[in-house]
């Protein structure tokens, strides 16, 4: 098997083991994932109690649960505390938020679009999908960030990437527009089989568990529930447009080791044109990558489209190290961007995308990433 170098040499450079050192030591088994440290904290009340709550009730369940969360993780982190030393309470935090998912998914609020469709009772949000998860593929995946593959002790074994169907964003010239805009693509899966997935992942040699698509937000449901019925220790991966609802960013920051979010526009207005719109993009994204940030590592993606380095890759740039902090995230700038979808069908639509970038557009782009301080993947 050919493997790619940098999922080895990457670990060399001590911006990276720093940047991305709880998701290592989730990797190579020297900590236990998030996942599981929920598994331990929680509430002497019995399962059958906790479900008769009111949702009020139960998201001030959360807010306790997760300060107690919080500590531990921190203690753990730190060395002072081990998972063994943590008792098996009768209901556990990470059940508490399979719970509050199936709640919201009653009046979906998944994603900022909070379209409030009732997908327990048949009904579809703006995704497409109703209660059910749909998969359409997994596999160890190579073609990822150097650090996902593996490697620093563990085996290159690839990325555990598991692509669900629909999006919430829908940008029109998506490159998984198959899966992005076709929700009924794929397979059901409910939590047992995702876990079985994971699991199978895991056991061959994947480095993480990569929850990706279209976009995982609308299935986070069935997400988090088959975390409850995963028996292996594996660092979780959010792989995301970051359009999540700030409910859902707090059923996820316990659960997520390594967030790996997009960060496509710089501004609103390409937002609009360049996706089904009516969202605010630019402070719904970045809220919610700051909020990522304090509570995992992370690597965040910009795809550089052409014509768009001014009104957006720069802008991007800048807010990262601005409001996230240049010292703080690595950065990966994509040069893949081809017109595909709806841009590849009718270019006279959408000229100033109907293009590959640049190479000047490509250097322009990583030259001002230099001059932020920025610590770009492939590691500059």
């Amino acid at each position: 098997m050919w493997l790619r170098p940098d999922a080895i040499t990457v670990w060399r450079h001590p911006e990276v083991r720093e940047r991305l050192a709880w998701y290592r030591a989730v990797m190579l088994n020297q900590k236990p994932a998030k996942f599981r440290i929920c598994k331990r904290v929680g509430t002497d009340e019995r399962p059958n109690d906790v479900a008769q709550l009111s949702d009020e009730e139960l998201w001030h369940l959360h807010g306790r649960l997760a300060g107690e969360f919080r500590r531990v993780w921190k203690e753990i982190r730190e060395g002072t505390l081990s998972l063994e030393e943590l008792g098996q309470p009768s209901t556990s935090f990470l059940h508490v938020k399979a719970l509050l998912a199936e709640r919201m998914l009653r009046a979906c609020r998944f994603c900022v679009r909070r379209c409030g469709a009732n997908r327990t009772a048949g009904e579809v949000g703006f995704c497409g999908l109703g209660c059910e998860a749909r998969v359409s593929s997994w596999f160890h995946h190579f073609g990822e960030e150097g650090p996902l593959l593996g490697g620093s002790g563990h085996p290159v074994g690839g990325s555990g990437t598991i692509f669900f169907t629909s999006c919430n964003l829908r940008c029109v010239f998506c490159q998984n527009y198959d899966i992005s805009f076709r929700p009924k693509n794929g397979v059901v899966v409910d939590a047992r089989k995702l876990a079985a997935i994971e699991a199978e992942l895991r056991r061959t040699g994947a480095a993480n568990i990569n929850f990706v698509g279209g976009e995982p937000t609308p299935n986070l449901h069935v997400i988090l529930a088959s975390m409850e019925h995963l028996d292996v220790n594996v660092p979780m991966l959010w792989n995301s447009n970051m359009l999540c609802s700030e409910e859902a960013m707090e059923l996820l920051v316990d659960v997520i080791d390594i967030w790996l979010p997009d960060f496509k526009f710089g501004n609103n207005d390409c937002a609009e044109r360049l996706t089904a719109g009516g969202i605010d993009y630019v402070s719904t994204v970045l809220a919610n990558h700051k909020l990522a940030l304090e509570h995992g590592d992370m690597i965040i993606r910009h795809l550089v489209m052409p014509n768009h380095v001014d009104c957006c890759t720069k802008p991007v740039l800048d807010m990262i190290a601005r409001e996230l902090g240049a010292g703080r995230v690595l950065v990966n700038i994509m040069g893949q961007y081809r017109p595909e979808h709806f841009v590849a069908r009718w270019p006279e639509k959408w000229p100033d995308i109907a293009r590959r970038p640049t190479a000047r557009e490509m250097r322009e782009a990583f030259e001002h990433a230099r001059q932020l301080g920025l610590v770009f993947e492939p590691i500059s």
